[in-house]
C-alpha cells in the first residue's frame, strides 16, 4: 500500500511538472555578467527581464508565461559556446545573446544546429554574413552603420583626414575595416589605424599618435570602459578636433566613466533611451523604475528583441521555432501594432534589421540627440 502511495505521488508530481512545462515557453539569455563585457551583457539582460515581466503580467505569449533563465558567458567565447548547447539541452524555445560579436561568433554554431531562433546585440558584420538562417540582429550591423558616419564625417565635420582607433578584437576589427573602406570611398584619407586591446588602461599612446597625425579628427571604436579612459586621455592631451564614434562613444556608461571629457562626443546610434519617441520614453521611465538607473542601447536591444518574439509567435500562432525563423524573414513590424518593439523595423533575407537611427552628441554631461536618421532602405 506504501508503494502504491509513493508511485501515486510521484505520477502526481510528474505530471503537475508536464503541465507547468506546458503553461511556460523557455527563453535562455547568454549573456556577459562579468568580464569586459559586463556593461552591455547587465543591461541587455535587464532589458530582457522588464520585457518578460510586462508581458507575463499581460498574460505572456499565446497563453505561456515566459520562463527566463540568464547564463553568464563569463565575456569569453568559449564559454559561450558550452551554454548555447546548454541552452539547446534544455528546450530553448529562444535564445537571446551573447552581446560580444567574438562570443556569438562561436556560439551561433549550436543554436543553429539545434535549429532554436538567435537573437544577438552583435554588430559584427560577419554574424550575418554565414548564410545562418537562425540568426538575427536586435542592433544595425557595422556594414549598414558605418556609411552613415562617413557621410557625416564628410558633410557635416568636412573632415578631408581621420585618425582611426578600435580594439583589437571580432567586433573592434570588423568596424575599423568598414569605417576606413566607407572614408576612403568619400575621398577621406585615414592617417593613423591605431589598433589597442580588449580591456587597456594606458591610452596615452594612441592619444600621442592622433595628436601628432595632423588629422582633421578621430573615429572611435572600442568598448564602453576602453572608450571613457580613451575620452580621458584625449582631454588630458588637449585634444581639441572632432570625436566621433558608431554607439558606443556616447552610452551612458561612457558619459557615466568619462565625466567632463565626454562633453562633445559625437556618434551615430541605433537605439538611444534619449530618443524623442514616446514609445522609447515610456520603456525609459519604466526601466528606471525598476532598476533605479538608466541604460544604454543595450537595454533597449534586450527588450524589444523579446517583443519581436511575442510578437512573431502571435503572428504564427504556435510555438515552432523553425516556422519562426522561416517567418523572420523579411517580415515588418510596426510600432503602433507592437508598442513593445519600441520602433517600426524590418529584417531582411540575412537577419539584418532595418529601423530609424540617431546621430547623437554629449552636451553638459548627456547625451542629446541631434538628428534622427531615416531607415537605410526607406524608399
Amino acid at each position: 500500500m506504501v508503494r502504491i502511495f509513493k508511485t501515486a505521488t510521484l505520477l502526481a508530481c510528474l505530471t503537475a511538472s508536464m503541465a507547468m512545462a506546458q503553461q511556460t515557453v523557455k527563453i535562455v539569455g547568454l549573456v556577459e555578467l562579468t568580464g569586459t563585457g559586463t556593461t552591455s551583457g547587465t543591461n541587455f539582460d535587464n532589458g530582457i527581464k522588464l520585457a518578460v515581466k510586462e508581458i507575463n503580467a499581460a498574460g505572456g505569449i499565446l497563453g505561456r508565461k515566459i520562463d527566463y533563465q540568464a547564463f553568464d558567458t563569463q565575456s569569453n567565447p568559449g564559454v559561450s559556446k558550452g551554454l548555447a548547447q546548454k541552452a539547446a539541452d534544455d528546450g530553448a524555445y529562444v535564445v537571446m545573446g551573447p552581446v560580444f560579436s567574438g562570443s556569438i561568433l562561436v556560439s551561433m554554431a549550436e543554436t543553429r544546429r539545434a535549429e532554436i531562433p538567435n537573437f544577438t546585440g552583435g554588430e559584427a558584420a560577419a554574424i550575418t554574413q554565414q548564410g545562418n538562417p537562425y540568426i538575427f540582429r536586435t542592433s544595425f550591423t557595422q556594414a549598414s552603420a558605418m556609411p552613415k558616419i562617413a557621410n557625416y564625417i564628410r558633410d557635416n565635420v568636412k573632415a578631408k583626414s581621420v585618425d582611426v582607433i578600435y580594439t583589437n578584437n571580432d567586433f573592434g576589427k570588423g568596424g575599423r575595416d568598414l569605417i576606413m573602406k566607407a572614408l576612403e570611398s568619400r575621398g577621406i584619407k585615414v592617417a593613423s589605424d591605431i589598433s589597442t586591446e580588449p580591456g587597456q588602461l594606458d591610452f596615452s599612446s594612441p592619444v600621442l599618435k592622433a595628436r601628432q597625425s595632423n588629422s582633421d579628427a578621430v573615429f572611435v571604436y572600442t568598448n564602453e570602459e576602453e572608450a571613457a579612459r580613451l575620452l580621458r586621455e584625449l582631454r588630458k592631451q588637449g585634444y581639441n578636433k572632432p570625436v566621433i564614434g558608431e554607439t558606443v562613444l556616447t552610452s551612458q556608461k561612457v558619459i557615466e566613466l568619462a565625466g567632463d571629457s565626454a562633453n562633445g562626443a559625437v556618434a551615430h546610434v541605433g537605439l538611444t533611451a534619449d530618443a524623442p519617441q514616446a514609445t522609447v520614453r515610456k520603456f525609459d521611465e519604466a526601466y528606471q523604475r525598476e532598476f533605479k538607473s538608466r541604460t544604454d542601447h543595450n537595454g533597449l536591444k534586450g527588450y524589444s528583441g523579446i517583443y519581436i518574439v511575442k510578437a512573431v509567435t502571435e503572428k504564427i500562432g504556435k510555438f515552432d521555432p523553425k516556422a519562426f525563423a522561416v517567418a523572420m524573414r523579411g517580415i515588418s513590424l510596426s510600432a503602433k501594432d507592437h508598442p513593445g518593439i519600441l520602433l517600426d523595423v524590418s529584417f531582411d533575407a540575412n537577419g539584418d534589421l532595418d529601423r530609424e537611427s540617431y546621430m547623437t552628441r554629449v552636451v553638459g554631461g548627456k547625451q542629446v540627440v541631434s538628428d534622427i536618421l531615416p531607415p537605410v532602405n526607406k524608399k
